[in-house]
């Protein structure tokens, strides 16, 4: 790294140094597309900076290899994402983290790690879908205690629309590529939280565990 740029140059890679002070959180390492050397080096270089370390989308076999070279990783097999340090809990409010089903915990995983690592209170209520809304509506006291929601849904994604009708909070909405052959891989839910006549959701992009926790943890500051 040449002093002053805030990044470190591998020659495949330029490696974000300065994010952390910038942002709050250093860069986070997407692993697909990239080879077990390019993730080591990468992952090495920001250890040896003392950042926090999340890597996402990563295959269990991939982090077998790496926990070899650093023993410390830790990984959440559901949400395929890998972690090394975290912020202490904040004291403030929690984030509450829900999902439409059960085929949805994956992508709420990894927000969920995503979450821990940045210092957050979480509260998880999964598979309280709209097909059965009582699941949901008994737990109402909680829903309107959370700071943020992050609300992860596939099919037709309407869950979010409904619980930002029941709160004040901002909501995050994260549609799922889960759903039948006219979900379009999670596009109809994305359409439908984009297009939620419900003010306060904020939607991320088909099954983006990792950006709704970030921004969740980002309003909460």
């Amino acid at each position: 790294m040449v002093k002053g740029k805030g990044f470190c140059d591998l020659g495949f890679a330029k490696v974000d140094l300065d994010r952390f002070r910038r942002r709050g959180f250093p860069e986070v390492v997407y692993c697909p597309g990239k080879t077990n050397e390019q993730i080591v080096k990468i992952t090495r270089e920001l250890i040896r900076h003392k950042q926090p370390l999340l890597l996402t989308r990563l295959e269990e076999d991939k982090f077998i290899s790496l926990k070899n070279h650093f023993p410390k990783l830790e990984y959440n097999p559901l949400g395929k994402i890998a972690y090394q340090g975290r912020k202490s809990v904040k004291k403030n409010k929690f984030i509450l983290l829900l999902t439409a089903g059960t085929a949805d915990i994956p992508v709420a995983e990894e927000a969920y790690i995503t979450l821990k690592v940045m210092g957050e209170r979480v509260t998880k209520l999964y598979d309280v879908g709209i097909a059965g809304c009582h699941r949901l509506t008994e737990n109402i006291k909680i829903l309107r205690k959370a700071a943020v929601i992050i609300v992860v849904a596939g099919m037709e994604g309407a869950l979010a629309s409904f619980v930002s009708g029941l709160v004040s909070c901002p909501v995050i909405a994260v549609p799922t590529s889960i759903g039948y052959g006219a979900n379009f891989s999670g596009l109809s839910a994305l359409l439908t939280m984009l297009n939620s006549c419900s003010p306060g959701i904020a939607t991320v992009n088909i099954d983006n565990g990792f950006g709704a926790g970030y921004f969740a943890s980002l309003i909460n500051k």
